[in-house]
């Protein structure tokens, strides 16, 4: 009875013993078996903390999912803008020569009708001013009685050629001609429609637009028939 009582107080023993280590196993101080670092981390900490290093940007990374960092992207090229230029417009015209512009020489023709009157005369233009005009048409012609612009005499003009407008830089020139009807014979001569000769001293020569210019010949007055002349266009090319 004694070995079987003394059985029963070592079971009670190694009950009892194993109970406590059972409850010190339970203890929160983390000093139960089991763990190898002071206690086993709970499966929900595991998967929050797993969670949060998923969704955590890796250094370098963007919120969008990039991996390249903003400062290595490349910077778009600006597009090249052109200077303004400087130039003036396309289209841009001269103005038409001022009268004060210009300056007006008559002489006789070298190529004339036949006569002894003046025939035909060569009026020239010269731009005297600082900048580039320009002169069109045909011109109209004038007798000046006693050389006096206000005692002109109309004459009747008869253009020929084309008329267009031509460009004359400073200093640069532009010619009409003038052909009178000649008078004929010798002295003071006769006309062929039978009026009398007439004689003038200067005369007035007024482009369109570009003023009246009261003109002498070289070599002589201007002597024609039937107050009529036939008048070139303006032109850059010099008659003769």
């Amino acid at each position: 009875m004694q070995y079987v009582n003394g059985m029963r107080g070592s079971a009670m023993a190694v009950v009892v013993a194993s109970v406590a280590l059972a409850v010190a196993g339970c203890q929160p101080d983390g000093s139960g078996a089991g763990t190898a670092h002071g206690g086993v981390t709970p499966s929900g900490a595991v998967s929050s903390a797993a969670s949060s290093k998923a969704d955590a940007p890796k250094p370098g990374s963007s919120a969008s999912g990039s991996s390249t960092p903003s400062s290595s992207r490349p910077t778009p090229t600006p597009t090249p803008t052109a200077p303004a230029s400087s130039a003036p417009a396309s289209g841009g015209s001269a103005a038409t020569c001022a009268a004060s512009s210009l300056k007006a020489t008559a002489r006789q023709a070298a190529v004339r009708p036949a006569g002894t009157g003046t025939g035909a005369a060569v009026v020239e233009f010269t731009n005297v001013s600082g900048r580039t005009c320009v002169l069109k048409g045909h011109p109209t012609v004038a007798g000046a009685g006693n050389g006096s612009p206000e005692m002109n005499v109309p004459l009747t003009v008869k253009p020929t050629g084309a008329a267009t407008s031509v460009t004359v830089a400073p200093g640069g020139k532009a010619w009409v001609k003038l052909t009178f009807v000649q008078v004929q014979g010798e002295g003071d001569g006769y006309c062929v429609s039978g009026s009398a000769p007439v004689l003038y001293p200067t005369m007035v020569v007024q482009l369109p637009s570009s003023g009246a210019h009261q003109v002498a010949l070289d070599d002589g007055q201007f002597a024609e028939c039937d107050d009529t002349v036939t008048v070139t266009a303006v032109t850059t090319i010099k008659p003769s």
